[in-house]
């Protein structure tokens, strides 16, 4: 596996930032989040004067054994049902992608499909999808390493070509289940609190789902603090992928948008295994998944927006960008008291 190092984020020119940010023609703070997201991305950035290039989605897809057992609504076939929804430019983030201009890269990161050779398609894929973890570990050590290490090279490769701002977006049918047994695991806290209706169960699914998880958490046992070791027994593919994507993204300083409860979910273990990780990140929104608000909660975090989504494919991330667009225009672009001749605070 590749040996990141992250450092935490470069604060020398802070000072400078909230001076500039403070003498904006503008009442102190009236700015609210886009002030403080401002500063967030001038040290990121470790410049007074930020850019946002060429945005760009990464949809990470996989297929989950644990969707054999009844946790999700839907058939585990939707999974590459929807990536060829995708790839024919039908589906919401195609929609949202085009409308703010981001590159759409589409990532088979283990469905259980063989998909013709599409332009629109990066083929990463590991296998057809992870063992059902009711039983055994949703993968080997060697497949979650190796997940990882393919997230990092298609990340390092879209930041090669001149990204600097990322988001992070997924499909999988039963990867909520995934989700909520790694948020168990790492925050420390019982599943029922974690886990959520997914892709729309009802109540009797939705108990259904919590006593499968509840049992799969009790047959593994692990302890709190082995990211690595959750990731590969409870994990997905196209979460693993996105963990060495947010790693390769933070370690070449370059901004994450940080989607829903998945994608979350992903940056979870990310911080667990480099915790600076979360410098580089911005959160779009609170979504409507039972449990999100509380991961949330447990990184500190602060989302930008709460529109009860709960779609994924990194729809809420896409849509959190005009204020992130917002927040760099300000601080570039608007007059200071002194340049505008306007009279500051005495």
């Amino acid at each position: 596996m590749y040996n990141f190092t992250i450092p935490a984020v470069n604060t020398e020119k802070k000072a400078a930032l909230l001076h500039k940010i403070n003498h904006k023609t503008k009442p102190l703070g009236a700015l609210g989040k886009l002030e403080s997201l401002a500063l967030q991305i001038g040290l990121v950035q470790n410049t007074l004067s930020p850019q946002l290039l060429r945005p760009s989605m990464l949809v990470f897809a996989a297929d989950h054994g644990i969707s054999q057992v009844g946790v999700s609504p839907y058939p585990q076939a939707v999974t590459a049902q929807m990536v060829g929804n995708f790839l024919q430019g039908g589906a919401a983030i195609n929609v949202f992608t085009k409308q703010h201009q981001f590159e759409l890269c589409v990532i088979d990161a283990g469905v259980n499909h063989q998909f013709e050779v599409n332009a629109n398609l990066i083929d990463a894929k590991l296998s057809l999808g992870t063992a059902n973890f009711l039983s055994q570990p949703a993968m080997t050590n060697a497949e979650c390493l190796e997940a990882i290490n393919r997230g990092t090279e298609i990340t390092t490769t879209q930041i090669d070509k001149g990204s600097n701002i990322l988001a992070f977006g997924e499909m999988g049918i039963g990867n909520t289940a995934s989700a909520s047994c790694l948020m168990s695991v790492l925050c420390n806290l019982p599943i029922e609190q974690c886990v959520g209706r997914g892709a729309g169960l009802d109540d009797n699914g939705l108990q259904h789902k919590i006593t499968i998880l509840k049992q799969a958490l009790i047959y593994h046992a692990l302890p709190n603090e082995d990211a690595l070791k959750a990731l590969t027994t409870f994990g997905g593919l196209e979460i693993s992928m996105m963990v060495g994507g947010m790693l390769a993204a933070a370690e070449r300083g370059v901004l994450i948008i940080v989607d829903g409860f998945i994608s979350t979910a992903a940056l979870l273990v990310a911080v667990k295994m480099q915790p600076n990780t979360i410098d580089c990140c911005i959160f779009a929104h609170c979504s409507d998944e039972s449990g999100h608000r509380l991961m949330l909660q447990y990184l500190n975090a602060e989302p930008l927006l709460n529109l009860g989504l709960r779609l994924g494919e990194g729809t809420g991330a896409v849509l959190a960008y005009p204020l992130i667009v917002s927040a760099v225009n300000f601080l570039n672009e608007m007059a200071s008291f002194e340049s505008a001749g306007i009279a500051g605070k005495s």
